[in-house]
């Protein structure tokens, strides 16, 4: 599964700071430096061992809230290749949503070795809306969720092949919210092991906010009752991401991305669609389909503008009243780099979607 599945908590903490270098949790693009020179790469080396970390949350589906926490860079010996990572977070927002979590990230044998490997807890918040967009359910998930993921590069392509095994843990409290009788009573209390096959090809130009480049991604992943699961179910994934420069001032870019579901998955892991200005969950399905474009304009070289649209579909919905209906989003941001040495931008989104308006802080790319 991947970061649009049932583990909300750990979208939150690695989309806002695991994933500043990777935006599907399943594979981490940390290819390039970018446009960094070996000098700026010692010294960055030597100033720059530990990063704070404090990152507004603003997801429609949680609500407001906040991220702290830190990273810990380990500089290799050899000063150009990249650091291994340490990763320690908390958050919580204003709909009751927590957690915390840590993870690593490893960049072995001149990069040819990406290992990424995290384990999170919390409590997260949601609305269903399978009955219908009038009355959607709120329900409350426990989750527990450990990861280990290793890629290994071919040759000396752009080129990256390699697995994942997970382990979760979703427990949803029963209550007066919830008729238990309109839900399969294992969606409850459901253990998910599973593992996963990936490939994927990167030439982005940089691994935190990038401004050339493409990345194709695939991966399958199975959960499995002889791993531990109480359920046999899997996800495939495709999703790309290419950025075309007109010049250093407009740079087009433009997503795709898929998911299809397969077996017998808990009623909040079916796919949705996931844009700026839709809340997670909203539009779920057994095969969800997302397109969308960003078009950054750099007023100066730290300044920048966005302009966004976009539009997705829920195949086969859970809620027969929207049953494959074509949703869309659009709107605009700022972006600010705010560490040149790392290419590290942050931005501020305003997104509108079928019903409302949605504010979103980013750091790294929005993707």
């Amino acid at each position: 599964m991947n970061k649009n599945k049932i583990i909300f908590a750990t979208i939150l903490f690695l989309s806002n700071i695991m994933f500043v270098y990777s935006q599907n949790q399943t594979t981490l693009p940390i290819d390039k430096f970018g446009e960094i020179d070996g000098e700026n790469q010692k010294k960055l080396k030597k100033k720059k061992k530990i990063l704070p970390i404090v990152v507004p949350i603003t997801e429609p589906a949680v609500g407001y809230g906040l991220i702290g926490g830190g990273m810990l860079f380990l500089p290799k010996n050899d000063s150009l290749q990249k650091s291994d990572i340490v990763v320690g977070a908390a958050g919580i927002t204003t709909n009751g949503t927590w957690f915390a979590g840590g993870g690593y990230l490893g960049f072995w044998k001149n990069d040819k070795i990406r290992y990424t490997g995290f384990l999170g807890y919390g409590q997260i918040t949601l609305d269903y809306y399978g009955f219908g967009s009038e009355n959607p359910i709120t329900f409350d998930q426990n989750v527990f969720m450990f990861m280990q993921q290793m890629l290994f590069g071919i040759s000396d392509s752009d080129f990256y092949v390699g697995g994942k095994y997970q382990l979760s843990k979703i427990t949803i409290p029963t209550d007066d919210k919830i008729d238990t009788e309109d839900f399969n009573s294992d969606d409850f209390a459901l253990w998910n092991s599973g593992v996963a096959i990936i490939g994927e090809y990167d030439n982005l130009n940089n691994f935190l906010s990038p401004t050339k480049g493409i990345k194709f991604h695939l991966s399958y992943n199975q959960n499995l009752e002889v791993l531990g699961s109480q359920r046999d179910w899997g996800l495939l994934n495709f999703y790309t991401h290419a950025y075309f420069p007109v010049n250093e001032k407009w740079i087009p870019a433009f997503r795709v991305e898929t998911n299809l579901i397969s077996g017998s998955p808990p009623f909040y892991a079916y796919p949705y669609v996931s844009l700026r200005g839709i809340p997670a969950l909203r539009y779920q399905g057994k095969f969800a389909v997302v397109f969308e474009t960003e078009q950054l304009y750099n007023l100066t070289p730290k300044w920048g503008v966005v302009g966004f649209t976009g539009f997705g579909a829920a195949i086969d919905s859970v809620d027969e009243k929207i049953k494959n209906e074509l949703v869309y989003n659009y709107g605009a941001g700022i972006r600010y780099l705010v560490l040149k040495d790392l290419g590290l931008k942050i931005g501020a989104d305003l997104a509108r979607g079928p019903e409302d308006w949605a504010f979103y802080m980013s750091v790294g790319s929005a993707w």
